[in-house]
């Protein structure tokens, strides 16, 4: 018969699963340094030694590091997917910012849906809440904030997608979005018209996900990425036509 004998788990193997579970669905973070020592164990209700022994067997196993002086960290390794090479490559052609929007129509698609299915009301609160900071920051023409803020929107839709595997492949994406890799956020948001425009897109995406209606989520991703396709062909032709108009007058000028 398929029955072993039930043994009782150590304190230490239960510390570790709660922390493992933690990074896994996105709430530790790479770099997020995890409190004292003393405060961990007295939040969790174990003891000192058994929360030593899980922090030494998550470091042993690379996912969390121990800095001298300053503490414990979530180790930098899930937002790693792309190799240095291979991000400067990324950033050399102009074709992987349009193979990158069309990954992110996809992917962020089939997010919204989910999303929109599977976000608990806090999830959605969530979404919500980001967003109405988002308001705050155009009504205050703050195109920085409100960039990062596009951001974080996307992210907390992602993260109430509640798929850990593409929870972590998005946020390695997202990492090299705010390294200005694909594209430059803060270009964008800087012209006034496209900034309105830009936020009356991302109350559509909110409605619809605070309505729990998939396919308009999904519509109105797709409308907004269609958007921002357009809008950097169009930034990207400009700059061209920019450096040859400028070629033409060092030209004239110097006849």
């Amino acid at each position: 018969m398929p029955f072993e004998p039930v043994q009782s788990e150590k304190l230490s193997a239960a510390v570790v699963r709660q922390i493992e579970q933690l990074i896994l669905r996105g709430i530790l973070r790479p770099g997020d340094r995890l409190p004292s020592e003393r405060e961990l164990a007295e939040r969790m209700g174990v003891s000192r030694p058994s929360l030593r022994d899980a922090i030494a067997d998550l470091q042993d196993r690379g996912l969390l590091d121990s800095r001298p002086g300053s503490g414990v960290f979530v180790a930098e390794v899930l937002g790693s997917a792309f190799s240095e090479a291979l991000t400067k490559l990324f950033s050399q052609h102009e074709e992987a910012v349009f193979d990158y929007l069309a990954f992110r129509r996809d992917m962020e698609g089939l997010t919204a849906e989910r999303a929109a299915k599977l976000g608990s009301d806090t999830d959605l609160k969530v979404i919500d809440a980001i967003f109405a900071k988002m308001e705050t920051a155009h009504g205050k023409r703050a195109s920085a904030d409100e960039a990062e803020l596009d951001a974080a929107f996307h992210m907390a839709i992602i993260e109430a997608s509640h798929n850990v595997i593409m929870l972590h492949m998005m946020r390695s994406m997202y990492d090299l979005l705010k390294q200005g890799v694909f594209y430059n956020r803060q270009v964008m948001f800087r012209n006034k018209s496209i900034r309105t425009v830009l936020l009356d897109q991302h109350r559509a995406i909110n409605t619809a996900l605070q309505a729990r209606d998939p396919a308009a989520a999904r519509d109105a991703v797709n409308a907004h990425l269609d958007f921002v396709e357009v809008a950097l062909a169009d930034q990207l032709k400009a700059e061209k036509n920019e450096a040859i108009a400028q070629q033409r007058y060092q030209h004239e000028v110097s006849r």
